[in-house]
């Protein structure tokens, strides 16, 4: 063919089979990056945050944008597939493929350049999204589209998808924003491309070089096609479906890397981006509209576009619902005005007076009018940042919500025009109806409605053959729904493998020939992300579950799954793919994943290790693991899981990796003990060998025995541990002591039982008798078990779950008569506690005495506050920073204490440190060290060491303080609330009051 013919459409073919042994030898060979063709990771990567499933050939960690092209040289060589992958949560399937993957989230995350005269910079394609605004920060410049995912989406994946977000309101989408991009094209052509002036075309042309052979049919391309896309393409702020072949337009001069701009990785590899940036705008104010339905509350949207807000977003009732069920923002939700559906309208200027006079006019303008609406008004920062929590946690708030039919994407982000959106959710809602997925509890409905974008999760059925087949019928009908309507089927996430198929309804077949033409222009040989977009995979095969899937349920389980139906392949299904747990920042309050913040593994986040537990289970012919529970790859990904409960609470769908890790190790080694390492026993067996300890009162020997010079590292290495500092016995047990001392007290306010958990009771009995003081002053009488009981903790985290239900239940046993009657049990321990009400009920789930002893354990803080009506703590003038537990931040909250130290005087900052990285036993175990100090290193231990001398340390749990106390140069300990409250008691003012 001539240099400006056209190929023929692409058209998905199979790909011959790749010697993949060879080629992850070569990549071994010539790329510096991590190369990774082993089991565990491929599951880890086989799918994304869609319906879809792919195990791909291996995983490419380039360490350099040179380093990537090295990698795909190989590639092309060997005639493999590529995909390029960020944050890996792509709704529509396009992360997922039988591909050699490059995940450039690890190392490919730097900020190359910034011109802040001309506002743009230069970034590598793995850097995340709120990284580079907080790089940009001191020049008063951020990167405008905003996806709810900002927290882990890489600029890489936001450029693929064309994401958009909120911010889009005012910013626009990714193609908006692009200057330019570095791309290599899959015959291994590199350049940057961006808009194109007829000169710069004449220079590239006569060159007469492969880009220039491209560059000529791009524009035989447009030539082509340019009066059809005019008259096909929606004229709507969010068409994100389909290739931009409007960008090759003139009016939009001819602008190569806005064509590439949301292709999905099947046309180019972008190695580097140049991006426009905008003023940061620092004032902001938030007015909330209440409707009493969400289609009326779209008919208002019209009305607000002209007084030009910086965000328009819209939530319905079931979504708050949603979040009221799963407990999630209760404090924004409260901010809510009256209604069933609200509009989130913010204002952003340079003056507070100007977004006052902007919002002002919005109400006026909005008064005695069909979109007037019920209003709250919000300038308070903080509160309007909660408020948009609840906008961005739509997608993991409306799955696996309890009491509801499990919900999936698919039509999750449709568009159309923002006059048209009232309409278009009346006909969605009666599809919806007609289809059987309506109901009260059926699908939310929310999104960016400033711009006619819906976001929902529908409760297709996935699971059974005729329910995939009314999936695609449904499919099929939407799609013509929103074509009719001059929509778009993705108005953010893009098209995959969701809605590739649907293409033709939405553009006519000249159209899509002319996306299949373009393919074959870049990618001629099928190579990049094959089967997506062009020529795509139907939108009902590679399903993740599916009609064919049947995963090995295992029987004979310890925890009982109470809000999985019993099932750990439901439960190990529960994750979603959002990837909150692949955090980034030191801010947020957030705990998981403690070592992915470390290793930035995918492998080693809450999501990676959920995929392996998937596909552990089979359920496809394809799987990469097929040894079920005797998994080294699983058991390896879950090593490093902390055990922190983190994902307990912070994950929006709430995966507990805790208790799949626990549950796991307990049928890794059944029927060979042997095989497990030291440290369980000597770590997991912990309790008993400190009640003996405590028995033969030889707390002192083993003290000093442990800590002699030579002999400690003989100790550790007996004990299969790491070499670090053992902590010390007490030479009286808390037991001990109070059978000695005896109760005492007033009583007025009752009886409370202190659980003498082991930490407590064994090493830092002075916790245990300063809580005494304190309850006696209260007005508490004390009880204390007379023997020794043990909730099992160490027994559970080391996976030895047939003891631990043993002593558990027994334990259960002797506090049932106190529990029976209505007492309540005081936990000072975090971790202790949380056993009580948390793991014990996933135990037992219909034990009484269980469930009775889950509502009447209580922290110091919740005693004090919410069953101690009008006590004042003594006061105590002190500064603290507050280093909260995992199990505490996952199960029991912070919000008692909070209110508790105000009270008594305390000026008390939550670090935002997430865990010690002690974490029990896993600091302790081989292997961990490093990953242990890393994570203290990251908040926690700088911000102790930078705290004033009389700046208090409060850690309650025995794990951060054994973790300050050993890795602070500077010798500070930790102190629990009861110790602080104690002083307080001891102050020259209680004295006198006394």
């Amino acid at each position: 063919m001539t240099a400006v013919d056209l190929p023929d459409p692409l058209v998905h073919r199979p790909h011959p089979d790749v010697d993949v042994e060879a080629m992850a030898t070569a990549l071994r060979d010539r790329v510096r990056g991590e190369v990774r063709f082993d089991s565990g990771t491929r599951a880890a990567y086989s799918t994304d945050a869609s319906n879809f499933r792919q195990v791909p050939l291996g995983v490419v960690v380039p360490r350099s944008p040179d380093d990537a092209a090295d990698a795909l040289d190989v590639a092309r060589e060997f005639g493999a597939p590529v995909l390029s992958r960020g944050g890996g949560t792509s709704l529509a399937g396009q992360c997922t493929n039988t591909a050699v993957v490059l995940d450039w989230s690890k190392y490919c995350t730097k900020l190359e350049s910034v011109d802040a005269d001309a506002r743009t910079c230069v970034v590598q394609p793995g850097i995340v999204l709120d990284e580079l605004n907080r790089q940009l920060a001191d020049t008063g410049l951020r990167f405008g589209p905003e996806p709810a995912t900002h927290m882990n989406c890489t600029l890489g994946g936001m450029i693929g998808n064309n994401s958009c977000g909120a911010t889009a309101q005012r910013t626009g989408k990714v193609v908006d924003n692009i200057a330019r991009l570095e791309v290599l094209l899959p015959d291994g052509t590199r350049f940057w491309c961006g808009e194109t002036s007829d000169e710069e075309y004449e220079r590239i042309e006569h060159r007469g070089d492969p880009r220039a052979a491209v560059y000529r049919q791009l524009r035989r391309l447009r030539d082509e096609y340019a009066d059809e896309v005019r008259r096909r393409f929606p004229d709507i702020p969010r068409r994100v479906s389909g290739y931009n072949l409007d960008s090759l337009l003139p009016e939009h001069r001819f602008d190569v890397a806005g064509l590439l701009v949301g292709s999905e990785s099947t046309l180019v590899t972008v190695l580097r981006a140049e991006l426009k940036l905008v003023p940061v705008l620092p004032e902001r104010t938030l007015v909330v509209l209440g409707y009493p339905d969400i289609a009326t509350a779209a008919d208002a949207v019209p009305a607000i576009l002209p007084h030009e807000p910086i965000a328009l977003e819209g939530v319905d009732h079931k979504l708050i619902r949603d979040q009221q069920i799963k407990s999630l923002n209760p404090r924004a939700l409260a901010e809510l005005p009256e209604g069933r559906a609200f509009l989130m309208v913010q204002f952003g200027a340079e003056t507070a007076e100007e977004v006052e006079r902007r919002a002002h006019g919005l109400l006026d303008a909005l008064r005695d009018t069909d979109n007037e609406a019920d209003v709250a008004f919000l300038d308070d920062p903080d509160r309007e940042n909660e408020l948009w929590q609840v906008r961005e946690a739509g997608l993991g708030a409306t799955a696996h919500v309890p009491g509801k039919a499990d919900t999936f994407e698919g039509w999750e982000d449709s568009a159309v025009s923002p006059h048209r959106l009232g309409e278009y959710l009346r006909k969605l809602s009666e599809l919806y109806r007609e289809f059987g997925y309506a109901s009260d509890t059926g699908p939310s409905l929310y999104g960016h409605f400033g711009q006619g974008c819906v976001h929902t999760r529908i409760p297709f059925d996935l699971y059974t053959a005729e329910g995939v087949a009314h999936y695609r019928r449904f499919m099929e009908s939407a799609a013509d729904l929103v074509a009719g309507m001059g929509g778009s089927f993705s108005g953010e996430h893009g098209d995959g493998q969701s809605r590739g198929e649907l293409l033709s309804r939405m553009f006519g077949t000249e159209l899509v020939t002319a996306f299949g033409r373009l393919k074959a222009v870049f990618d001629p040989d099928d190579r990049m992300n094959p089967g997506k977009i062009v020529a795509p995979y139907r939108l009902d095969e590679n399903l993740r579950l599916g009609g064919d899937w049947s995963p090995a349920d295992p029987q004979g389980l310890h925890f009982r799954f109470p809000n999985d139906g019993g099932s750990f392949a439901q439960a190990a299904n529960r994750c979603v793919g959002v990837g909150r747990c692949r955090q980034h920042s030191t801010e947020g309050g957030q705990v998981m994943c403690p070592s992915y913040q470390v290793t930035g593994e995918e492998e080693h986040s809450t999501r990676g290790r959920a995929r392996l537990l998937f596909e552990m289970l089979g359920g496809h012919g394809d799987g990469p693991l097929t040894d079920g529970w005797r998994s080294e790859a699983v058991k390896d990904a879950l090593d490093l899981c902390l055990a922190c409960k983190g994902c307990k609470t912070d994950c929006p769908a709430n995966v507990d990796m805790a208790t799949y890790k626990a549950e796991f190790l307990a049928h890794h080694y059944a029927g060979r003990p042997w095989q497990r390492p030291r440290s369980d026993f000597t770590m997991g067996w912990l309790p008993a060998i400190a009640r003996l300890v405590g028995r033969l009162h030889a707390g002192p020997v083993i003290n000093a025995l442990t800590h002699m010079p030579g002999l400690s590292r003989l100790a550790t290495r007996a004990a299969g541990v790491e070499d670090r500092e053992i902590p010390r016995f007490a030479g009286e047990t808390l037991q001990q002591w109070f059978a000695r001392r005896g109760p005492a007290g007033s009583g007025a306010r009752g009886t409370v039982m202190l659980w003498p958990d082991t930490f407590t009771g064994y090493f830092h009995p002075r916790i245990g008798q300063a809580a005494v003081r304190v309850l006696e002053d209260a007005g508490w009488r004390v009880t204390m078990p007379e023997k020794p009981l043990c909730c099992g903790l160490t027994w559970i985290s080391t996976g030895q779950l047939g003891v631990a239900k043993r002593i558990l239940s027994r334990t259960v046993r002797e506090l049932a008569p106190h529990v029976r009657e209505g007492g309540l049990v005081l936990g000072l321990e975090p971790s202790c506690t949380a056993v009580f009400r948390s793991d014990a009920p996933e135990l037992f789930p219909g034990d009484q005495d269980v469930r009775r002893l889950r509502g009447q354990t209580v922290t110091l803080a919740e005693l004090l506050t919410e069953h101690s009506p009008g006590y004042q703590p003594p006061k105590v003038a002190a500064e603290a920073i507050a280093q909260v537990h995992c199990h505490q931040h996952a199960v029991l909250g912070w919000d008692a204490d909070r209110s508790l130290l105000h009270e008594a005087g305390v000026d008390a900052e939550q670090l935002d440190s997430g865990c010690c990285g002690l974490a029990g036993n896993f600091g302790f175990e081989k292997g961990h060290k490093e990953v242990s100090e890393a994570c203290a290193e990251r908040v926690l231990l700088p911000r102790v060491r930078e705290a004033g001398e009389d700046t208090v340390v409060l850690a309650d749990g025995f794990s951060c303080r054994t973790q300050i106390h050993e890795l602070d140069s500077n010798g500070r300990d930790g102190v629990h609330l009861a110790e602080l409250l104690a002083r307080g008691l001891d102050a020259p003012a209680a004295k006198e009051q006394a």
